[in-house]
């Protein structure tokens, strides 16, 4: 039996990170075979990207910002998602093609067009989205007390973040066979209920 595939997906600050792990343990408890991932990253040419993209300041061009996330997530999928996959694992990934139209579609102004096609192209979509939906300023806020330095994308202005928020509601309002829309702005367990339900009642 072929495994089942959820991503998280979420601006700055919305906890998709904590809900990732908290939702791979309690599959783990319900003896689901989990491997629990993120991108960009997920695979060692993959995490080699990621360091690109998140760790230095390069002013990239939309087009080639949107082609380095999906030469790092096709990476990703030929080393661990599918093969994860077709072994009869669940993959729970902390991101995936909606991240790249969120924050490069919307919120950099990169073509859409562009990224449906590429991310139609991968031969592979998540069976079940959680976005996990949280105001910018309780975002900000969190990534605040969060500490430690910020990546490339957590610097951008206020403007860009209202951006992505509005990109992933327009994705999760579009898509609601896949999506489910989750209010991150609760407390961590309220989240985590609310993103276990969803799994129970959609897989």
């Amino acid at each position: 039996m072929a495994g089942r595939f959820i991503t998280l997906e979420g601006g700055e600050g919305a906890g998709k990170t904590t809900q990732c792990e908290l939702l791979a343990e309690a599959l783990t408890s319900c003896h689901v075979p989990v491997q629990r991932t993120r991108e960009p990253g997920g695979a060692p040419g993959a995490e080699l990207l990621r360091g690109l993209l998140l760790g230095s300041d390069i002013d990239w061009a939309p087009r080639a910002e949107t082609l380095l996330h999906f030469a790092a997530r096709a990476e990703h999928i030929a080393k661990t998602i599918r093969p994860a996959l077709e072994s009869g694992i669940w993959v729970v990934c902390d991101r995936f093609f909606d991240s790249t139209m969120a924050y490069q579609g919307y919120g950099q102004g990169a073509d859409r067009q562009f990224i449906r096609e590429l991310s139609r192209l991968l031969g592979i979509a998540p069976e079940l989205t959680l976005v996990l939906d949280v105001p910018e300023d309780i975002g900000a806020r969190r990534m605040r007390q969060r500490g430690g330095d910020a990546d490339r994308y957590e610097r951008l202005d206020a403007a860009f973040h209202a951006r992505v928020r509005s990109g992933y509601r327009e994705i999760a309002a579009g898509e609601p066979e896949r999506c489910v829309l989750i209010d991150a702005s609760a407390d961590v367990e309220t989240v985590h209920a609310a993103i276990l339900e969803a799994v129970e009642t959609r897989l």
